[in-house]
């Protein structure tokens, strides 16, 4: 696990200005994001190392003086931009920081992410935490789950939580597949299918095999429609249903069984029913591959900062009971329902997922 949670080094003096940060943490989001969709952050980088004035860059924005003037003295308290030494008027450069807001793919998704999934909801956090139900969903509808109603948000945010959700596993299934592949496979079970990224990324990848695609109803049809735009009709097999369902039952037939970013949408005793389902349709030579981000297995802060902070999206928006989960807990949950783990594989893609390969203990 990283070093940072077992010291605190910090100074006193920046930890009150971190405290800061949290307290002013609505107001900076906001203003990092008008920064970003006035375009001023990318005026400002265009500009180069000579920097640009306010009122140059007031003649590339809609915005008055005064609208432009709150944002840049904010954005320098931030560090998203720079005063160019001794010039007079100020000459502003960009920052590092407001570089990667702009530049750093993981952050314009995250960014994207919690303003059009997160942030009105997050208000409801609280009551979240106090009743275990999505309070914050109701911004978007009457649903149990985001997972009932993602086909029915408005198509903005849906597109933000779908470049979510691929950003933090496409990378991974190009990494993942040779692995899969080390043997001969007839036919993957793909848990929780959403888009069919994986899928699809498997049916190129080899030819002769066949995907079982398990996802809610919703899903599913967004999946038939990617998979037919790929031409991969013949080679898939559609089952519409609610795991969690008692009355549901999984394919058999299928010697590998994929889960990608799915355990985490569900609270451990869910997790426990989920795995007992897939135990009941598997034999010795099944192989079940789990890809997940642990919060304690990634090799920088940042990146177990955004995992961890996922997990009040669940608790907030997403269903209220599931979280992103550390290796043992997920490990040990899983193992408790009569598998083994047989292989583990860390840091795998450009996003640090595990991958963690079970077979039932016979």
């Amino acid at each position: 696990m990283l070093d940072d949670f077992y010291t605190d080094d910090i100074k006193a003096i920046d930890a009150r200005f971190e405290a800061q940060k949290i307290a002013f943490a609505p107001i900076v989001f906001q203003a990092a994001k008008c920064m970003i969709d006035f375009n001023i952050l990318n005026i400002i980088e265009n500009s180069g190392e000579n920097g640009i004035t306010e009122e140059d860059i007031l003649k590339n924005t809609s915005l008055s003086p005064y609208a432009l003037s709150v944002l840049l003295e904010l954005s320098l308290g931030l560090c998203l931009i720079k005063i160019v030494k001794n010039s007079n008027p100020y000459k502003y450069v960009l920052g590092k920081i407001g570089f990667f807001l702009i530049n750093d793919n993981l952050t314009k998704v995250n960014i994207n992410f919690v303003n059009d999934i997160c942030y009105n909801g997050m208000f409801y956090l609280k009551d979240s935490l106090i009743n275990s139900k999505p309070e914050g969903l109701k911004v978007f509808g009457n649903y149990e789950t985001i997972y009932k109603g993602l086909s029915s948000i408005p198509e903005k945010s849906r597109k933000s939580w779908i470049d979510f959700d691929n950003y933090y596993s496409d990378n991974c299934y190009y990494s993942s597949l040779p692995i899969i592949f080390e043997k001969k496979r007839k036919n993957i079970m793909d848990i929780g299918t959403n888009t069919a990224k994986f899928s699809i990324s498997a049916l190129k990848y080899d030819n002769d095999v066949k995907c079982s695609l398990i996802d809610l109803e919703g899903q599913i049809e967004l999946a038939k429609k990617n998979i037919e735009d790929n031409h991969f009709s013949d080679r898939v097999e559609y089952f519409p249903m609610n795991i969690l369902g008692n009355e549901t039952l999984l394919p058999y037939n299928c010697d590998v069984v994929w889960m990608s970013q799915f355990l985490d949408c569900f609270s451990i005793e869910q997790i426990k029913f989920i795995m007992r389902k897939v135990k009941s349709v598997s034999d010795k030579d099944t192989d079940i591959f789990i890809l997940e981000p642990l919060w304690d297995k990634q090799q920088h802060l940042s990146a177990a900062f955004s995992i961890q902070a996922t997990s009040l999206y669940f608790t907030a928006i997403a269903n209220g009971s599931s979280k992103m989960y550390p290796y043992k807990l997920l490990k040990d949950t899983i193992e408790e329902e009569g598998f083994k783990l047989v292989n583990e594989y860390h840091r795998i893609g450009n996003t640090y997922h595990s991958l963690l390969n079970f077979k039932i203990l016979v």
